[in-house]
């Protein structure tokens, strides 16, 4: 029997191209286990790989060296006793993380002495959060025991990059129990929502054929051994079920993954996962990262606003002539007195203060901005040079050509390039001093006493530096306005201009300063490290001191920095919202820069609302906001991660519903597994089809989670691009990668299911005319060759350039994204056009067979011959009334598969000897070619395919589908 042979041949291309599938994740896994590390030991360093790191171990990790597992930070060669480390891959922000040494072991003399000293670490269980970590430190063998903190700042975790200097760590969590793995969901095998209508409609065929040999049976009058004859009936139609199906769409899911590769509008798109084309084109939600996706993560400084003046992007050289003037002023100054006499001293505050001039005002915001903030320079060792240079104190090479500046945030990054840009530079930068470098190219020396980070808490940093040429001790501040309107002096201008950058798309950063005495700053660092050292309520103890501080700064100036967005964002988010996709944006990053940048993006449209959901953390809470909530219509939701979970834990489904409504959400500072949560809650509510997409490592669990996910090659590394189903280069070929592929894929594919089954129906009715006609005998209709040739030779090529298949030009579908609406309510592929094509199968089937038996009473020894032509020719005109736009490759199949089956009458009963009595009869090559042979299969093919036409006709005429409205 052939039927076997062909289901082998089918299940052997899928477990292929499965195979091929994990046997390159296999190896890409490989690589990355065999990685070679340095491990400390007490007889020296040995090479381990990094699938034999064990907790305990002191591992050595070079500069640009991935960390392998999870480690506490103990020692490093940078003399800072800090390093930076890139968590890209971790976290998705692109910017480097400064972490400190434990300060015990950095500093014993050498690295052996690692080994003389007894010391232990106590670290959590492993857990979710990478922004957390509490630990001990604890050296026994000293007198008195030295306990030392750990926090984040002491942690290397897995899959981050060593940015500078070498560094020592003892090893904490490895495997599964790194912060990195934690963070990931084991990917699923993807089915489309395709495949699974297809499988139901399957389901119904075999469900018919069952039904269908039982009639046959009962209708003989279960005579003799009718449980034999059964079997005979069910092999008989066995045809009804579509095995070449499989095949068929593998072959066209591979067509498609090729057409979208060979896109030319669309360079560099990559399909990873070939089996899920068609989901493409039934997307309802799209979740987008902010950053790296909407937006290219590069920061250029546009704006500076002094209260009386502001200065954008074209007036820059203004500001760069004040900065050159008031330094030459004060350099003349200081170079006519004799230079060891007492350092100048600017004026003091004792004098009145007067109303200062704008250029005086531009210099200290300037002055400011160059201070205040937490980047250090880098220079890159010059080719042909040791790398010792770096450390060579006095010869340091300060030219602008090999200088990087290095930050945990890109906006400071862009700060301190623009004051480099009017004159102001940073040259250098240590834990203690920073050096600036004037126009006029002398060095002004600043000593950084104190530092006060920023955190999302506080939404401000501060600096406190002492001038080394005048000893003035000045405390600069920067941060959000929400924060600092309270802290900075009256003003009516401040809170109006934030308002106005916002909507520009800016983010803001308000900068203000205050002069302070000695007396005033030795008060102020006594009691603040008496508040460092106590053990209940430090964090308060400590910000209670700092706030002593923050009353009455003088406000500097207000800055405006850009988050450019990527090409062509704000057209295809017009696009998508137009072919009904709702977008939602799942972003890590603050929520003020998450709802400006959901402005300025247009994914939330100028005239709509925003309600910003208030944080919340108890469930009455919860259920007010909830509530407050449902009564805003058509507003865009913006909700932070934490107040996301607390309406998740109490009201899943009233927030997944109410957010269902809204034309946009934003949910702001979401942890990679929110993401991946979000994703599952709307699959789950919602049963419609979600696409994730996004750049970096953290958005990789999200994508995973949707039913299509893609990457994007960015900034952030391959990691995301890796893992999805998609990757493109840039979000905006995602319009064309759903409006034309996903479009003609679910198309295509849904008449290529259709039209395989069809072709099954078809022949298993006419058997079924047949057998009834010949009182039910189980008595094949088709020798085995022809059925095979009926299935693959005869009928392949037409029915499967249905792949080519487009009912819109591309330009249409782009021009028109409301087409794409239709698409999502899945109309193609639905029971109603299912039972449609059952019923035209039936019909043909019933036609070709009576029409054969009726004409040919006298030949009847040649109705096998007559009624199969007839099926052949039928099966190629509903090809022809089944596709919308004709392609060249198409009308060669038609006619080729045409050819290939004359040609076969011609010669089958010459060379396939398959025995004289089954095929000698029927084909009777001289009765093949006369003229009642030719009519009358003409006559039967025109009464089985004409009606069709007709009402094909009429359909078009009378409700045309909304594309050929636009076609005409």
């Amino acid at each position: 029997m052939e039927v076997p042979l062909y289901q082998g041949f089918v299940l052997a291309v899928t477990i292929a191209r499965e195979a091929i599938d994990e046997f390159r994740r296999f190896q890409r896994d490989k690589e990355m286990n065999s990685q070679l590390y340095s491990k400390l030991t007490v007889r020296g360093k040995v090479q381990v790989k990094s699938s034999d790191i064990q907790v305990g171990d002191l591992i050595i990790v070079e500069k640009n060296q991935r960390i392998p597992s999870d480690m506490v930070f103990l020692r490093t060669s940078e003399k800072a006793g800090s390093c930076f480390i890139r968590t890209d891959q971790l976290d998705g922000e692109t910017d480097w993380k400064l972490k400190v040494a434990v300060s015990c072991t950095q500093r014993l003399p050498a690295l052996g002495d690692l080994f003389s000293i007894s010391a232990y670490v106590y670290a959590q269980k492993p857990q979710l959060d990478i922004h957390s970590f509490e630990g001990t430190f604890t050296r026994e063998d000293s007198d008195p025991p030295i306990h030392e903190s750990l926090s984040i700042e002491n942690t290397l975790w897995a899959s981050t990059i060593v940015a500078s200097g070498t560094v020592i760590g003892v090893v904490i969590y490895t495997g599964k129990e790194t912060r990195s793995v934690m963070n990931t969901s084991n990917p699923k095998n993807k089915v489309g929502l395709l495949d699974l209508e297809l499988n139901q409609l399957t389901k119904a065929l075999f469900l018919a054929l069952v039904v269908l040999s039982v009639v046959m049976v009962t209708l003989q009058g279960f005579a003799g051994p009718w449980y034999r004859n059964l079997f005979r009936f069910l092999l008989l139609f066995s045809y009804i079920i579509p095995i070449s199906l499989r095949v068929n769409l593998d072959m066209g899911k591979a067509a498609y993954g090729w057409m979208i590769m060979k896109d030319e509008n669309i360079p560099g798109t990559v399909v990873r996962t070939s089996t899920i084309p068609e989901e493409l084109g039934r997307l309802v939600y799209l979740l987008t990262d902010k950053t790296g996706t909407l937006t290219q993560n590069e920061m250029v400084f546009k704006r500076l606003h002094l209260g009386t003046v502001s200065y954008g992007t074209d007036t820059m050289d203004e500001i760069q002539s004040h900065v050159f003037n008031s330094y030459l002023q004060v350099h003349s100054q200081a170079s006519g007195h004799n230079p060891s006499s007492a350092p100048l001293r600017r004026s003091q505050s004792s004098t009145p203060k007067v109303k200062k001039s704008v250029s005086s005002r531009i210099h200290e915001a300037v002055k400011a901005i160059a201070l205040c903030h937490n980047v250090t320079p880098v220079y890159e060792a010059r080719a042909g040079v040791t790398g010792e240079t770096e450390f060579a104190e006095a010869d340091q090479d300060f030219s602008d050509e090999n200088r990087t500046y290095q930050a945990s945030s890109p906006d400071e990054v862009a700060l301190v390039r623009w004051t480099e840009s009017v004159g102001l530079t940073l040259v250098s930068r240590d834990l203690a001093s920073m050096q600036l470098k004037t126009p006029s190219g002398q060095v002004l020396t600043y000593c950084i006493l104190q530092m006060f980070p920023f955190t999302s808490e506080s939404k401000r940093m501060g600096i406190i530096v002492r001038d080394e040429s005048t000893a003035e001790i000045t405390f600069y501040m920067k941060g959000a306005d929400v924060a600092m309107s309270t802290i900075v002096q009256y003003n009516d201008w401040l809170e109006e201009e934030c308002g106005n950058m916002a909507r520009e798309g800016l983010r803001t950063l308000v900068v203000a300063k205050r002069t302070l005495t000695e007396e005033q700053y030795q008060d102020f660092e006594s009691r603040y490290s008496q508040a460092k050292l106590s053990i209940h309520d430090r964090t308060l103890k400590v910000a209670a001191v700092v706030e002593s501080l923050e009353r009455e700064m003088e406000l500097l100036c207000l800055t405006g920095v850009e988050d450019q967005l990527q090409a062509d964002v704000r057209p295809t988010l017009e696009m998508l919202r137009n072919a009904g996709i709702k977008i939602w944006m799942l972003t890590g990053d603050k929520l003020e820069t998450a709802t400006c940048i959901a402005k300025s993006s247009h994914l939330v449209s100028r005239t709509q609302d925003i309600h910003i959901f208030r944080p919340v953390t108890n469930r009455g809470e919860a259920h007010l906001e909830l509530n407050a909530f449902r009564r805003k219509h058509d507003c865009a939701l913006v909700i932070s991660g934490d107040s996301l979970e607390v309406c998740l834990r109490y009201y899943e489904h009233e927030l997944v519903e109410l957010a269902c409504q809204c034309p946009a959400v934003v949910c702001c500072r979401c942890s990679p597994t929110q993401k991946a949560h979000i994703v599952t809650l709307l699959r789950q509510h919602t049963r419609k089809r979600t696409c994730a997409i996004g750049d970096g490592g953290n958005d990789v669990s999200m994508i995973q989670a949707a039913d299509c996910g893609i990457g994007i090659e960015g900034k952030e590394g391959k990691q995301a691009s890796l893992a999805a189903d998609f990757s493109i280069t840039q979000f905006r070929h995602i319009g064309r990668l759903l409006m034309v592929h996903g479009r003609n894929s679910y198309k295509r594919s849904a008449a290529l299911g259709q039209f395989v089954m069809h072709r099954g129906l078809i022949i298993s009715t006419m058997q079924a005319v047949f057998s009834s006609v010949f009182y039910f005998a189980s008595v094949p209709l088709y020798q085995g060759f022809l059925m095979v040739g009926y299935a693959t030779i005869y009928t392949m090529f037409p029915v499967f350039s249905l792949v080519l298949d487009q009912d819109v030009k591309p330009e249409m579908a782009i021009l028109y994204p409301e087409l794409y609406k239709d698409l999502t309510k899945g109309r193609s592929l639905s029971f109603k056009t299912f039972l449609i094509w059952v019923l035209i199968s039936i019909y043909q089937g019933g036609i070709l067979m009576y029409g054969a038996l009726v004409l040919f009473e006298a030949e009847f020894v040649h109705v096998v011959a007559i009624s199969f032509t007839a099926l052949i020719l039928t099966e190629l005109l509903m090809v022809a009334l089944t596709i919308r736009t004709w392609h060249w490759l198409m009308v060669v199949a038609e006619f080729l598969s045409l050819g290939c089956y004359v040609a076969s009458l011609a010669f089958l009963n010459e060379y396939f000897g398959i025995g004289r009595v089954s095929f000698g009869a029927f084909l009777d090559v001289a009765f093949i070619t006369t003229v009642t042979f030719l009519w009358k299969v003409s006559a039967i093919t025109v009464v089985s395919c004409l009606p069709l036409y007709v009402l094909k006709y009429l359909k078009r005429k009378l409700s045309p589908p909304s594309y050929s409205k636009l076609s005409s």
